[in-house]
């Protein structure tokens, strides 16, 4: 414990000793009735007390430092996916129950020990149901790190047959973390005998009276000189049949088939190949797939003054809906158009001059979304539109990152999404102040540095009775090109734009009752997501009554609901429902008038860890390598807790714990003032000073 001065020069001290001396020799100079070692006594008590109520005045800091030892952490995570237990020999390459807790014993007290199970996520504790449907190390690994930043974190041990089938490559996460990673080899690398489908690739709508075409990947094992049948049914009935020869022992080969749109709907395809004598596994020979067949699709016009990359990464997230098509044109050529034939149209940074020369759409109702940046006119993107207004002092820009506003009820946006905006590099927006309009809703807010303020970067509404969305910057080819680098895809991006697009263009014909899911095929064990939209006789959104829905399988089991309310709409999360196909009808009474709707919507098996029978060990071997771990098999659990000891980078850290007090908050100190106040007091009594 130390005293310091804060802002207070130290040089105080002494004249606050002088204080207390000075103030003690005019109380005791005078020749009194005491002793002389009484009166020096009393004298040195009444200095040491009035020097130390000045030093208090100054109001001093009191340094105290202490050291937290804290032992290194070891991380278990265990995979708990379908893929350990579907191709693991029996008794094979298995790790025994409560070895973590053997670890623990192993280690000793110097040590602290975690375990985690994963599949799709990470969870506490470990599991021997292998039953997770997907598989993500690197999001395993990211989370271990994030749940334990800033602590010591000696190594990660990671027990997993390498197989992953969704998010990135863990091998990148791996290099963020700074601890070592013991990677425990689970699953057989051994090929055996099996054929299966690994992949098809497949657009997910089609357009009525089309050809459409599906590619269906076949790999086999083991299995050279033999034939399997390629079988693809709807409703029972062969749509396409074709044998394939296999002619390797490890045989890899695309299929093409080219398949007819002939009605509207969602249409579901079994995809099988016929069974080989002794497979591995039949649970990979089949794959189910569903496709919507559309009757046309809607226009989208996407206008700009000047190329810039944002506009193919706009015009490539709308038409990953393949219900929409998107024109591009230059404002120049804006005459040739026709505004009846889109159902949006979307104003790129739009400089002076330009609204003149798009009239014909301005003055339809023709939803529209504009989208401002560096060259944007600011008078006219303000005059035009009454969702945002950007007051702009000067003609300066910077960069805001984006944030979800938790209220926002227009749409809905996966969880996953939300998250990955807000780490996406920031945008360019014009600098200002900006302000909402009533009828707003903020979808995003700017976040400046580390400052979330108030400011919205991405607001929609009704405008005057047109749908009318804004986005203040530009810049969103960054952001299509951190994800693809961070997640290998741009699914973040593609939702969002696809999905202020969907809500744009939705009840353009002003349907009064509308009940329609996220989407309609669900991956099993997603959480079902549908979305309610009731208009009174004004065509004004409003959500006063309840509305009741009712789910319906293809046993002929309901599942009832109710929507809650959001904002000015209705939404459920009908959490997750079994495999199947479900018809819904949803109704709810506005005043006297009882509307209804109806739709449908699929939740697919996920098959994914049939996929790949061989276990990764080469990835398992390369990531341990990197971080200074090693790799080791279930056989020889019993040497990790050795090679974690070993390991000179594991140790205890002890941290420096520094605090500081006001002196005047220290209880001894007023007791010690107590102490020699009342000591004074008495001494003096006795002698009959006082």
């Amino acid at each position: 414990m130390s005293l310091t001065w804060g802002t207070v020069s130290g040089w105080w001290l002494p004249l606050c000793v002088v204080l207390g001396l000075l103030y003690a020799w005019l109380m005791y100079r005078k020749p009194l009735q005491l002793q002389r070692g009484l009166r020096y006594g009393l004298f040195a008590l009444k200095a040491v007390v009035v020097s130390v109520l000045a030093l208090l005045l100054l109001s001093p800091l009191v340094r105290t430092v202490s050291y937290q030892p804290q032992k290194p952490l070891i991380l278990i995570a265990q995979d708990n996916s379908q893929s350990i237990k579907l191709f693991n020999r029996k008794g094979n390459n298995t790790l025994r129950s409560g070895w973590d807790s053997e670890l623990q014993k192993q280690l000793g007290d110097n040590y602290e020990v975690h375990a985690f199970h994963f599949d799709k996520d990470l969870r506490d504790g470990l599991s021997q149901t292998f039953n997770g449907k997907q598989t993500n190390i690197a999001a395993a690994l990211k989370q271990l790190n994030d749940l334990f930043v800033n602590q010591n974190i000696g190594a990660i041990v990671l027990a997993t047959d390498g197989l992953y089938n969704t998010g990135a490559n863990p091998s990148y996460e791996s290099r963020n973390i700074k601890s070592a990673i013991y990677t425990v080899a689970l699953g057989d690398t051994t090929a055996r005998k099996d054929v299966l489908i690994s992949n098809v690739n497949y657009n997910k709508t089609a357009f009525l009276a089309n050809d459409f075409e599906i590619e269906v990947a076949v790999e086999a094992y083991q299995s050279k000189g033999q034939q399997t049948q390629l079988s693809i049914t709807e409703d029972g009935m062969v749509v396409h049949q074709q044998s394939i020869g296999i002619t390797s022992d490890v045989f890899k080969k695309t299929i093409p088939v080219k398949l007819n749109a002939d009605k509207k709907g969602l249409r579901k395809f079994v995809i099988s190949l016929s069974r080989l004598n002794n497979e591995l596994s039949y649970d990979n020979n089949t794959e189910t797939i569903y496709m919507e067949v559309l009757d046309a699709r809607q226009k989208v016009l996407l206008m700009y003054d000047a190329p810039h990359p944002d506009i193919a990464v706009i015009k490539q997230a709308i038409e990953s809906n393949r219900n929409f098509e998107v024109k591009t044109s230059l404002v120049a050529d804006a005459s040739s158009l026709k505004p009846a034939d889109y159902t949006l149209a979307i104003l790129y940074q739009l400089r002076a001059g330009s609204y003149a020369r798009l009239r014909s759409i301005m003055q339809t109702k023709v939803p529209l979304w504009f989208i401002g940046g560096t060259q944007t006119d600011l008078n006219g993107f303000n005059d035009q539109q009454k969702i945002l207004n950007v007051d702009a002092s000067r003609s300066e820009s910077q960069e805001v990152f984006g944030m979800a506003v938790p209220g926002f009820s227009a749409f809905t946006l996966s969880d996953s999404t939300q998250k990955k905006l807000e780490t996406l590099p920031p945008l360019l927006v014009p600098y200002g102040n900006y302000k909402t309009g009533n009828a707003a809703q903020v979808l995003l807010k700017q976040k400046i540095g580390n400052v979330v303020t108030n400011y919205p970067l991405i607001a929609l509404g009704d405008d005057g009775g047109r749908k009318v969305a804004v986005l203040a910057g530009e810049g969103l080819w960054r952001w299509q090109l951190a994800e693809y680098k961070a997640y290998e895809n741009h699914h973040a991006t593609d939702e969002l734009l696809s999905q202020t697009v969907q809500y744009l263009t939705a009840n353009a014909n002003r349907q009064r009752f509308r009940v329609y899911a996220s989407k309609n095929v669900f991956d099993e064990g997603e959480n079902v997501l549908l979305n309610a939209e009731l208009y009174n006789d004004a065509l004004e959104l409003v959500n006063t009554p309840d509305v009741k829905i009712n789910l319906k399988d293809q046993q002929g089991k309901n599942f009832s609901f109710l929507f809650t309310r959001n904002g000015q709409s209705y939404q459920l999360n009908a959490g997750t429902m079994p495999v199947g196909t479900y018809s819904y009808n949803a109704s709810t009474t506005l005043g006297k008038q009882t509307f209804k709707a109806e739709g449908q919507l699929t939740v697919k098996q996920l098959n994914l860890e049939a996929g790949q029978s061989a276990a990764d060990h080469q990835l398992l071997r390369e990531m341990a390598q990197q971080s200074g771990g090693k790799m080791i098999y279930p056989s020889q659990i019993d040497q990790l807790a050795d090679l974690i000891k070993k390991n000179e980078n594991i140790k205890t850290i002890v941290y420096e714990d520094k605090r500081y007090n006001d002196l005047v908050d220290l209880k001894w100190v007023f007791f010690l003032l107590l102490v020699l106040l009342s000591t004074e007091w008495f001494l003096r009594k006795r002698a009959g000073e006082v």
